[in-house]
C-alpha cells in the first residue's frame, strides 16, 4: 500500500474503476480524518459525522464507474456537505448549523473556489429579486438568524406569514437554481 500513497488522485481513480480495494483503502486513509474533522465543525456530534462520512464513502465507492473529477478531496468534501445538510434538513439539527457551513472555509476546494463565489453572487442577486417583504423575512431568517415568532413579533405579523414568505422564498430559489438548488443551504 506504501506505493498507493505516492498516486495521484487520478491514479487512484483509474484503479477505483478496475475494483482496486487497496486504492480505495488509501482513498479512505488519505481523507477520512479531514472529512470527519468537516463535518464534526458543523454537526458537533462524532457518532453522526463517523456516519455521513462512512455513507460519502460507501456511495463513492459504489459508484466509482460514473466518477469523472479531477479532485477526490474536493468531490468528497461536497459530498459530505450534501449528506450534512440533508441531515439538518431532517430536523436533527439546529438550522443554525447550517449557517455555520457557510462560514467553513473552504481554502480545501481550490479548483471550485471560483464556482462557489459565482453561486453565492447569483444566490444573492435572486434574494434581491424577491418581494420587498419576502425578502426582508428571509434575510431576517438567514443573515440575522432569528426565529420565525421573533420576526413575527419585529414586524407585527404573524408566525404562519412568517413560514409562508420563508416557504415562497425558497421554493423561488428552488425554482432559479434548478438542480443547484442543493448548494443553497451553504450560502443562505
Amino acid at each position: 500500500m506504501a506505493a498507493y500513497s505516492t498516486y495521484t488522485d487520478q491514479e487512484l481513480l483509474s484503479l477505483l474503476k478496475e475494483e482496486d480495494h487497496i486504492a480505495f483503502n488509501e482513498v479512505h486513509h488519505r481523507y477520512y480524518t479531514e472529512l470527519i474533522r468537516y463535518a464534526y465543525h458543523i454537526v458537533d456530534d462524532k457518532e453522526v459525522c463517523s456516519d455521513l462520512v462512512q455513507d460519502v464513502l460507501v456511495w463513492f465507492w459504489e459508484h466509482r464507474q460514473q466518477h469523472q473529477m479531477r479532485s477526490i478531496k474536493g468531490y468528497l468534501i461536497m459530498a459530505v456537505k450534501y449528506q450534512v445538510a440533508n441531515y439538518i434538513r431532517k430536523g436533527k439539527v439546529r438550522a443554525n448549523y447550517v449557517l455555520s457551513a457557510a462560514s467553513v472555509e473552504t481554502h480545501t476546494l481550490n479548483e471550485e473556489s471560483l464556482e462557489l463565489k459565482e453561486l453565492k453572487v447569483v444566490i444573492d442577486t435572486l434574494i434581491q429579486q424577491l418581494p420587498d417583504k419576502c425578502g426582508e423575512i428571509f434575510r431576517l431568517s438567514r443573515e440575522e438568524q432569528l426565529s420565525n415568532k421573533e420576526i413575527a413579533v419585529k414586524l407585527g405579523i404573524s408566525e404562519v406569514t412568517v413560514a409562508v414568505q420563508i416557504k415562497r422564498a425558497l421554493d423561488k430559489l428552488r425554482g432559479s437554481l434548478g438542480k443547484m438548488y442543493f448548494w443553497i443551504s451553504f450560502f443562505i
